[in-house]
């Protein structure tokens, strides 16, 4: 008997890891409190409500007080800092709305296959010599984030795959490339004009 629960443990054990059941592990556990939606609890975790929907198999955005749900760690601190350091570099001066767009662009090249598959490798991509961000030439990117770029990273990590898909973001009075004003615009923010 002591020998086949062994067994079946092991086995269970090998289960989990094979497939990717670890993942349900590294969750945090939020107990719903009264005025929480999915919305701030995403925020607040800095995780996508369609990750939060999807761990706990919920279809709609129904919340009860005292639910317990799994939340996701959806990307690492090291990321979120380098997220907020773009923020903080290109949207200085812009609407929080703005720099919330800013780091969406990030996160939606992330899933965009003509982009790098990470953060830090969107971030520090490179084409023909030149970077795809200028705060990485410049040295900007260095700089800490103040907490309004942290703040914005958070929410659009929680409204991730939610969004417009831009994938670009320019200032039509500085940009000099012609080819970047052929995008489709998705919107404009302050001096930025979003685009895919």
């Amino acid at each position: 008997m002591k020998k086949a629960f062994f067994t079946f443990t092991i086995i269970s054990a090998l289960t989990f890891s094979l497939f990717g059941f670890e993942k349900a592990e590294a969750a945090t556990k939020h107990e719903v409190k009264t005025g929480d939606t999915l919305w701030l609890i995403g925020k607040k975790y800095g995780v996508s409500i369609k990750e939060i929907q999807s761990l706990n198999h919920k279809s709609g955005q129904l919340l009860y007080v005292g639910e317990k749900l799994q939340v996701p760690q959806s990307i690492s601190d090291e990321d979120k800092d380098l997220l907020a350091r773009i923020v903080h570099a290109e949207a200085k001066g812009e609407p929080y709305a703005g720099k919330v767009a800013v780091a969406t662009v990030v996160l939606n090249r992330v899933k965009d296959d003509r982009f790098p598959d990470t953060i830090r490798d969107v971030i520090y991509q490179k084409q023909s010599g030149i970077y795809a961000f200028s705060p990485v030439e410049n040295g900007s990117i260095n700089e800490p984030a103040d907490e309004e770029a942290k703040e914005a990273v958070q929410e659009a990590l929680a409204y991730e795959g939610m969004g417009n898909d831009s994938v670009y973001f320019y200032n039509p009075v500085t940009a000099e490339s012609d080819w970047i004003r052929t995008r489709e615009v998705t919107l404009t923010i302050g001096r930025h004009t979003f685009a895919k």
